[in-house]
């Protein structure tokens, strides 16, 4: 029988692929693949970047000429911009609202973070600590050493950790619907108010009902959608059950330990003014945290899947975002 969901991905594959990105696979280190769409100018769709490859995607061998003409198309190169994705989905599926209007002025890579997709480690590590620096070499072999950083949920955690590890790469975040860092008290308050034991059972739904539940309170607007639709969903977007488990248990960290790091980048906080799941109110208190460099935006009418919910809305404050940063950069 036909995986309804499944069944859409070669579109959205083709409609990535128009856009001018293509898949790659990246042995960021011996046994870890991550799994990246990235701009075609990089390599041929598929080829493998080994670890001890060159941080450019070039051959050694090539000529002076090709280098020069390299050279140049660096030089016209936009921006780098990173998209994280949460955990009900992968990549592209979170942002195929946005990749579509960024492509036009930015270099938009997005990459799968392990256990999503087809990325995949050997590494026992399940921090957002190592997705973070997983991510980070990744970007350094396709050459990349400056981006814009954007996350949403549980990628905001990874993007975050990204941006207190290397402010020499990343150069400004946008962070939705996440924390910087899951306490015992914040994962307990959100788990109570939410009205469930664990977050393994909330992210990680084995029934229709527990999906359309997670569905209910991530968006604000309530939508219907066949049963089928759901338990297609279930089979495909759920998978590595017990490694993605050990990754809800593993951003967790006891109060003692938190600290708010000193982030050198400028911070924009977008949130659904219904968000649920990490309320406006959790926002307003990272805002005040983080210092003068954070700003915080929220739209009306939407939960914590605003990019979803309302992608126009959310894709104008993003760009309004990023072009304030590229204008203060190029000052």
């Amino acid at each position: 029988m036909v995986n309804f969901v499944e069944a859409q991905k070669p579109l959205l594959h083709g409609l990535v692929k128009m856009a001018g990105l293509r898949p790659l696979l990246i042995e960021v280190e011996p046994g870890n693949m991550m799994h990246f769409w990235v701009p075609k100018h990089h390599l041929a769709s598929n080829k493998k970047i080994a670890p001890n490859s060159s941080d450019t995607p070039h051959e050694d061998n090539e000529s002076e000429e090709k280098k020069n003409k390299n050279k140049k198309k660096k030089k016209k190169s936009k921006p780098a911009l990173l998209l994280v994705h949460g955990f009900a989905a992968e990549g592209i599926v979170t942002w195929q609202f946005q990749f579509g209007v960024l492509v036009t002025k930015y270099d938009v890579y997005i990459p799968d973070l392990f256990f999503f997709g087809q990325s995949t480690t050997g590494n026992a590590d399940r921090s957002p600590d190592f997705q973070a620096m997983s991510v980070a070499k990744g970007l350094g072999k396709l050459g990349v050493s400056r981006c814009d950083v954007v996350g949403f949920s549980y990628g905001g955690m990874v993007a975050f950790k990204m941006a207190e590890a290397r402010p020499d790469l990343v150069r400004s975040l946008v962070v939705s619907g996440s924390v910087i860092t899951m306490t015992d008290s914040i994962n307990e308050a959100s788990l109570a108010g939410l009205g469930v034991s664990s977050s393994s059972e909330l992210l990680l739904p084995e029934t229709v009902d527990r999906l359309k539940a997670l569905l209910s309170i991530s968006m604000h607007k309530k939508m219907w959608f066949p049963n089928r639709l759901y338990k297609d969903y279930l089979e495909i977007m759920f998978v590595h059950r017990k490694e993605r488990r050990e990754l809800l248990e593993g951003l967790v960290i006891s109060n003692t330990d938190a600290k708010i790091p000193v982030f050198q980048q400028r911070i924009l906080l977008l949130w659904g003014e219904n968000d649920n799941i990490f309320n406006l109110e959790l926002a307003k208190k990272m805002k005040e945290q983080l210092g003068e460099k954070a700003t915080l935006e929220s739209i009306p009418n939407a939960g914590h899947l605003l990019h979803v919910e309302r992608p126009c809305a959310y894709n104008c404050v993003l760009k309004k975002f990023l072009a304030s940063v590229n204008a203060e950069d190029a000052n």
